[in-house]
């Protein structure tokens, strides 16, 4: 039974068989082919959390391909009725796959653990790996190649830049993290990055203008994530020096993309110049989301894997 958790899940031969199948996919909708892949398949999610990216492309991803989905609410009665691998177990009789946006990410461990369909994290606390694959898809799109290229990101280091460190690590694209003292990766998951990722590119700053020197792309996103409410102000006033705006994109490449995960709080983490910019890829990274899921749909499932 395969599952997609965290990015270390996969290989990279994993991945870029997930892109093959992913711009495939994604030349045919353009085209006007919607290739039914998983007729009668179903689809679960449970959500924990508010989305937009994540519901709307898994489920319109899902009716592309030619299945169906259903969003589960409190009416189900998940960790309250019963416990979480009775409900699991349930659930994993009467769909194909469950995407699952925790609180906390030992929660949809122990889904994957308890079902016998595939679990596919839709967001934790500490890993978000549909978005790093559109990413780091996306980064390929417009750059043409991976291999060599940096991605810098400038701000907390949250769930999306774990995934991205990784996913970065396993494509050989360099990764150089810029925040300030305190907020940086903690010793424990550099360790391990450097043991899932051998001969990985990756540092760490507090100078921004260091990171994004030769930067493919540039990416930040909001100083307090989801359940950070409390610390909203304390990051305001940390992260102030870390805003992207035009004077930070001008020490990197003229080139450079802007990326960022969406939603954005416009005039804090990035300045409209910047994310309103000719270099600013972030509705193409929002599109991408749907189309990388169903290329990995499509693998999970095996129907080319």
């Amino acid at each position: 039974m395969k599952h997609l958790l965290e990015i270390s899940d996969l290989t990279p031969e994993e991945i870029l068989r997930i892109f093959s199948l992913t711009e495939d996919l994604k030349e045919k909708t353009s085209a006007g082919i919607r290739e039914p892949l998983l007729p009668g398949r179903v689809m679960a999610m449970i959500f924990e959390k508010p989305s937009l990216r994540t519901r709307v492309s898994f489920q319109s991803g899902m009716a592309h391909l030619g299945g169906s989905s259903m969003m589960l609410g409190d009416d189900v009665g998940f960790g309250k009725r019963e416990s979480i691998e009775d409900f699991t177990r349930v659930l994993s009789e009467y769909v194909d796959v469950i995407v699952f946006r925790a609180k906390q990410h030992s929660i949809v461990q122990r889904v994957a653990e308890a079902a016998s369909c595939s679990v596919i994290n839709g967001l934790t606390e500490l890993a978000h790996p549909c978005q790093a694959l559109a990413d780091l898809y996306t980064l390929r799109e417009k750059v043409g190649t991976l291999e060599g290229a940096k991605l810098a990101w400038v701000g907390d280091a949250n769930n999306v830049a774990r995934s991205l460190a990784v996913c970065c690590g396993r494509l050989g694209v360099e990764f150089s993290l810029a925040c300030p003292s305190g907020y940086e990766f903690p010793t424990k998951f550099v360790s391990t990055l450097h043991e899932q990722c051998p001969g990985v590119q990756f540092s760490q700053t507090s100078d921004p203008h260091e990171a994004v020197l030769d930067a493919a792309a540039v990416y930040t996103d909001v100083w307090a994530s989801m359940g950070q409410e409390a610390e909203k102000e304390k990051r305001k006033k940390d992260f102030a020096p870390y805003q992207v705006n035009q004077e930070l994109m001008s020490s990197a490449p003229d080139k450079a993309l802007f990326m960022h995960c969406l939603p954005a709080h416009r005039g804090e983490e990035v300045t409209d110049e910047v994310i309103d910019s000719p270099n600013s890829v972030v509705v193409e990274q929002a599109a991408n989301r749907m189309h990388v899921q169903k290329g990995v749909l499509a693998w999970l499932l095996g129907v080319h894997s």
